[in-house]
């Protein structure tokens, strides 16, 4: 029992039992006003006796309930033991908290033996309703904070599933649109579809044999993003020019995997490979208060100019992912925007909160 205390009592715990000890006080008082009202004696031997016997009985279950629960979760006994361990705690305190306000009073000791049958009932129930009050008030307490644990738990459960989907469906797809790209190769420039072959391999290599986390560290992102756009480069050649710019105080900042890349391949296809001389793009992720800021900008044809994509192109499909994906992760914490720049081109800005 001592290491399942031990294992319990953590500071969030303790901060319960400190929270229940200050209500069973502040319950004991005002029982200790209704005795005295009602003519049972003086507001002070009364508040004695009330207080003890709350006090001891809160020691007795409140521990004890730690000490017992199997569950960290719970931190209430199973079946029988539970209501055992109630009845053990309110007869403790009836007895301690009695003997305690004797010995206060000047009374002999446990001198409600001696009390008329009704008089020594209504003591009694008066101790029993009481405790079984503040036991099932706390008891309640506890298994809504234990159910809402456990729905959050489930929708962080359902969250993470569904991460994983979308990024099961993103990462065929950025294979597929490289594989079409050697097939052209392959007949036109059979040395370049060689150099994209390996890079290729390498990009899969750290891609497939990196761990299949939820969450990376912000460097990370754009380290595959760099190798990403290498491999464009061995397609486009000079067409491509590209910029990273990452922060060293937000190298380490977690985010999903593969939440740029689909914002960068959509500025490929739809900005830069309509135009004859290519274009350039930029990354930059900056820190605006508790947000994390990240703009992809391209100097591409531009949004009123580019072409539609087809339902059969993943443009569009890419850039609605990265929406769900946020939205999954960071809900209406997030943005996404999409704008046209003065100078010509397209900047796609996410926003999203630090972790604190």
């Amino acid at each position: 029992m001592i290491a399942t205390l031990r294992r319990n009592m953590t500071r969030e715990n303790g901060v319960d039992l400190l929270r229940h000890a200050l209500t069973t006080a502040l319950f004991s008082s005002l029982i200790a006003i209704a005795l005295a009202i009602s003519g049972r004696g003086a507001w002070g031997a009364q508040f004695v006796y009330s207080l003890s016997i709350g006090m001891i009985s809160w020691v007795v279950i409140d521990v004890g309930r730690l000490m017992m629960s199997p569950d960290p979760r719970k931190l209430w006994p199973n079946g029988f033991k539970g209501v055992l361990l109630v009845l053990v705690g309110i007869t403790a305190g009836f007895l301690g908290g009695n003997a305690i306000g004797d010995a206060w009073t000047g009374a002999p000791l446990l001198e409600f033996w001696t009390f008329a049958p009704h008089k020594f009932a209504s003591t009694l129930v008066i101790t029993a309703v009481a405790g079984i009050a503040i036991c099932y008030f706390y008891y309640s307490r506890g298994k809504s904070k234990y159910l809402e644990g456990e729905i959050a738990l489930a929708q962080r459960d359902a969250a993470d599933a569904r991460l994983k989907l979308l990024e099961t469906q993103l990462e065929p797809h950025m294979l597929f649109n490289t594989l079409a790209n050697l097939r052209v190769l392959i007949t036109t420039d059979p040395q370049r579809a060689v150099a994209m072959l390996d890079r290729l391999n390498s990009y899969l290599r750290v891609t497939l044999g990196g761990s299949r986390a939820l969450a990376h560290p912000l460097a990370a992102e754009f380290d595959r993003l760099g190798d990403y756009l290498e491999l464009m480069s061995v397609r486009m050649g000079d067409r491509l020019r590209y910029t990273l710019d990452l922060p060293d105080n937000l190298r380490d900042v977690l985010v999903p995997p593969l939440m740029l890349q689909p914002l960068v391949e959509n500025s490929i296809r739809h900005g830069l490979e309509p135009q004859v001389e290519g274009g350039e793009i930029t990354v930059r992720a900056r820190r605006e208060g508790g947000q994390l800021v990240i703009e992809v900008s391209d100097t591409g044809v531009g949004i009123g100019h580019a072409p539609a994509p087809s339902s059969a192109e993943a443009g569009g499909f890419g850039v609605a992912q990265v929406r769900e994906r946020l939205t999954t992760v960071y809900g209406a914490q997030s943005s996404m925007t999409m704008s046209a720049l003065a100078t010509g081109g397209t900047c796609a800005t996410i926003t999203f909160p630090l972790p604190t």
